[in-house]
């Protein structure tokens, strides 16, 4: 496969291929740019999708330049939001950053990853060189995108700042003279601006190479924490085996492609194997790629165990009774929501009351039933995949 053919699979768009093929042809080691603003303390598999092709850039034997967005979280990215994000602390920014580095290399080769803060240029910026910025930048130009314009249409707030958000990403890309920017679809926007920078500052405008945004264990939307549909780097091996395991069929075809880089010829031959098996491949592979090798493996034969043998695994979270109750005899909804093992009491309660708990085997379906201390290890199942220990 020609290198341009590998670096085009599985992606939305390629703007400036023609400029990228030229650079290709002179054997030049290419600046490769994907950025990211720490704005959570975890990277999700929606950050594979990006980070994935990176590492696929680095194979090619180009150069990694990972753009963490210090400053730029500040101003807090507006893509695909319907209102201004909340800002964090220099303090919540440093540590999310440290997290993000460390959790990028899981996907990247470290020694030819180089990392950049963006404060680095931006934190010795003059108020004349920010309106000098500004300048190169028109309010209808900003209002074509989308979540701009909508916000605007109903108006929603939309702050000054907000505005200069592309302007302050794209000069990242002039700061390091970058040859390719990556991101998802939703920052096509964004991206282009950096090659009208470029262009101005007399520099050869990078190539943006866009990629699709993975959907969520909810099948519908853009994997999201404001969604509660993400699967996390930190996940824990069980949590992550049995997330990857809940999203759909038809769901699970975008995962081979966008994180185990299958191209369609590979997917339609996958297509004719049994869909669960499949599954549970992709989630051991997955799980693996994160936690090391010989864990998702595991955690298939725990998954299988429990849902194909309908066994207890054989770990499970365990707890002293006093961890979990204050009294010797406690409802059984206070139990699960003080392990914290569920989202929420509402959630737990939900789970009762429809039937999906268990006590010792022993289906309950009253949140406020009272249970006493036992004598013995108690176990409860909460749901397909929550199982918890009490002992006395």
């Amino acid at each position: 496969m020609k290198p341009i053919e590998l670096i085009k699979q599985n992606a939305e768009a390629l703007y400036g291929e023609e400029q990228l093929l030229e650079k290709l042809a002179t054997g030049k080691r290419l600046k490769v740019k994907l950025g990211v603003d720490p704005t959570r303390p975890d990277l999700t598999f929606g950050h594979m999708v990006v980070f994935n092709k990176l590492r696929q850039f680095q194979d090619l034997g180009h150069e990694a330049i990972l753009i963490i967005g210090d400053f730029t979280t500040l101003i807090g990215d507006p893509s695909g939001r319907s209102s201004t994000r909340p800002v964090l602390t220099e303090e919540e920014i440093k540590a999310n950053a440290e997290t993000y580095v460390n959790q990028a290399y899981n996907i990247l080769d470290p020694d030819k990853t180089t990392v950049r803060f963006n404060s680095e240029w931006f934190n010795d910026m003059s108020f004349k060189d920010c309106l000098g910025l500004a300048r190169k930048m028109t309010v209808a130009r900003m209002l074509e995108r989308d979540d701009f314009s909508k916000r605007f249409g109903s108006n929603t707030p939309i702050s000054i700042i907000e505005f200069l958000y592309p302007l302050v990403q794209g000069y990242d890309s002039v700061m390091i003279e970058a040859d390719v920017e990556l991101g998802g679809t939703d920052q096509t926007f964004n991206c282009l601006v950096g090659r009208q920078l470029q262009k101005e500052a007399g520099q050869s405008e990078q190539a943006v190479l866009t990629l699709p945004l993975l959907v969520g264990t909810d099948g519908t939307k853009k994997m999201s924490k404001s969604q509660d549909n993400y699967i996390a780097f930190n996940d824990s091996p069980k949590e992550m085996f049995g997330k990857i395991m809940s999203i759909s069929d038809e769901v699970m075809w975008d995962y081979y492609h966008l994180l185990l880089l299958k191209a369609d010829e590979e997917v339609k031959v996958l297509k004719e194997q049994h869909p669960m098996e499949l599954k549970k491949q992709l989630a051991s592979i997955l799980t693996s790629m994160i936690h090391g090798e010989g864990v998702g493996e595991h955690e298939r034969g725990q998954f299988e165990q429990v849902f194909s043998q309908n066994k207890r695994p054989d770990e499970m979270p365990a707890f002293n009774w006093d961890e979990l109750a204050d009294e010797e005899s406690q409802s059984l909804l206070n139990l699960l929501g003080n392990s914290k093992l569920i989202q929420s009491k509402k959630e737990a309660r939900r789970l009762i009351q429809q039937g999906s708990v268990k006590v010792n085997d022993v289906k309950e379906t009253d949140p406020f039933s009272m249970l006493s201390r036992p004598d013995d290890p108690m176990v409860i199942q909460a749901g397909k995949r929550i199982f918890l220990e009490i002992r006395p």
